[in-house]
């Protein structure tokens, strides 16, 4: 059980006699993890935070990723986030995560090119998705979003956000930070509108958007160079401005240092920080506030 709402529907299945003890108990019995030896998978995050684990995949081995995906969708939950996987790896993982469908790696495609996801493996229904972490491992497709280096296994699920989350991005080379916010926030079970290059050297862009902005629960603001885009913004909305740093910049920006600097003194008076380039964080955090309710 990996949420909240899968634990209730286990519980409401035994009281009503729709599953015994002893098949609660093995759906249980990873719990609270699952130790492959090179990793213990967090099973019940979910439950616990409301969001499951993701799994981080930059300096893991495409073996290890998939390992944990398949722990991961074989204790219940029915999607997993990769995020920092770039475009070898993608490939390797997919493989292992099909069987060796997916041809060695040579069925990877960016899904953002043909405008939906890329199914890579063998799409496996739902319900097959519970098996024990100790059968076999089942065959799983990954979708892959080169630009965002993100995975997805399972699919993204129907917006459940109370309302929207506006992704503004400086400029078109702040975007793969952007992109890594923008399908987080998606994975997350949020609407999301991006607004791409609408930057400070031409503010009249962004504030041709003002009607977006307001209606934005939360501003995810994405720039490099000295960060201004989050404080403008910040002085234009009445939501939540999340502000992140990327790394984007001439040598005096310190590889996002200088950004980050900007950021964190900004007048505006809604605006918090992330790491420079930590579009997960922010979309994460930025998911969170959209849900409450």
């Amino acid at each position: 059980m990996v949420d909240e709402a899968g634990l209730r529907a286990l519980l409401a299945a035994v009281a009503a006699g729709e599953a015994s003890v002893e098949e609660a108990l093995a759906r249980c019995k990873t719990a609270p993890f699952a130790d492959l030896g090179y990793a213990k998978v967090d099973t019940h995050r979910g439950v616990r935070q409301g969001v499951a684990e993701v799994v981080y995949g930059e300096g893991k081995t495409a073996a290890q990723i998939a390992g944990i995906c398949q722990a991961l969708v074989a204790s219940g939950q029915p999607r997993v986030l990769i995020t920092r996987l770039d475009d070898g790896k993608a490939a390797a993982v997919a493989d292992a995560l099909s069987g060796g469908a997916a041809g060695g790696g040579g069925a990877v495609r960016d899904a953002s090119e043909a405008g939906a996801p890329a199914a890579l493996g063998a799409l496996v229904p739902a319900p097959a998705l519970a098996a024990s972490v100790d059968g076999p491992a089942p065959a799983l497709a990954l979708t892959y979003f080169a630009e965002a280096r993100l995975g997805v296994v399972g699919g993204m699920p129907e917006p459940d956000g109370v309302g929207e989350i506006v992704v503004a991005a400086a400029g078109t080379s702040d975007v793969p930070v952007a992109e890594e916010a923008a399908l987080t926030a998606e994975f997350l079970g949020n609407r999301v509108t991006r607004l791409y290059d609408v930057g400070v050297a031409g503010v009249h862009r962004l504030l041709a958007q003002a009607d977006v902005l307001a209606r934005a629960r939360v501003v995810v603001a994405v720039a490099g160079m000295e960060g201004a885009l989050a404080s403008v913004v910040g002085g234009l909305v009445s939501c939540p401005v999340i502000a992140v740093p990327t790394s984007v910049g001439y040598g005096a920006s310190f590889g996002g240092m200088t950004a980050l600097l900007a950021m964190l003194n900004s007048c505006a008076s809604g605006v918090s920080v992330v790491n420079i380039d930590n579009g997960f964080g922010a979309a994460y955090q930025a998911s969170l506030i959209n849900h409450l309710r």
